[in-house]
């Protein structure tokens, strides 16, 4: 992973910290598009609607998986030097870094209703439950490894944890950071820490106390 200090974000926080922004903009795009008939009308938009939740969810949860095997298999033990990004930044960072994204994603769901009812804002929710999905599916992975996967936070600003600008993970044992496998809250984590890279952007040392197996 290199040498020197820098700073780690978990694999499966990157890969939920979405979903939630997707899931509940989608259910209040597709409750407002409820209230619209559009030009095919409800029940048309609902079936429809219906129809692509059920299937983003399997594409989103799918993709790229291969990528993610392929990165989880060949990771590497993380240093001691390293500092480990609190659950809490990693989701602050993603929600400005995406918050326009977000917001057009938001509009087009409900303007799409004025044709299809409900049917954008389902999709989004769709693409939500399928990266929860794979969010779990990574959880799996960690604890039949006994192992947390963990990514450079400088690798993931545009392809994600499995874009192409990143070149390996970092392994460490289940009790580092503040997230649980899958990448969900630890229950009575503390947050904040250490600092890496600047103000606002906790973590701890992965050398420190309970880092490591």
């Amino acid at each position: 992973m290199g040498h020197g200090a820098y700073a780690l974000t978990r694999v499966a926080v990157v890969v939920r910290a979405p979903a939630g922004w997707l899931w509940w903009p989608g259910l209040l795009a597709a409750g407002i598009g409820v209230l619209v008939p559009g030009l095919t009308g409800r029940t048309a938009g609902l079936a429809a609607g219906a129809a692509l939740c059920v299937g983003a969810a399997p594409v989103v949860c799918l993709a790229r998986r291969g990528r993610y095997t392929a990165l989880a298999r060949d990771a590497s033990r993380a240093g001691k030097a390293v500092i480990l990004q609190d659950r809490a930044v990693t989701l602050r960072v993603w929600r400005r870094a995406h918050r326009w994204w977000l917001l057009c994603a938001f509009l087009a769901a409900v303007g799409s209703s004025c044709v299809l009812p409900a049917a954008g804002g389902l999709l989004m929710a769709g693409a939500a439950l399928g990266l929860w999905g794979k969010a779990l599916w990574l959880g799996r992975w960690e604890r039949q490894h006994e192992a947390l996967l963990w990514v450079r936070t400088d690798c993931v600003g545009k392809g994600g944890a499995a874009g192409k600008e990143v070149r390996e993970y970092a392994l460490t044992g289940t009790a580092a950071g503040d997230a649980r496998p899958g990448g969900a809250r630890r229950g009575g984590a503390r947050r904040g820490g250490a600092r890496a890279g600047g103000p606002r952007s906790g973590g701890v040392r992965a050398g420190g106390a309970r880092a490591g197996r």
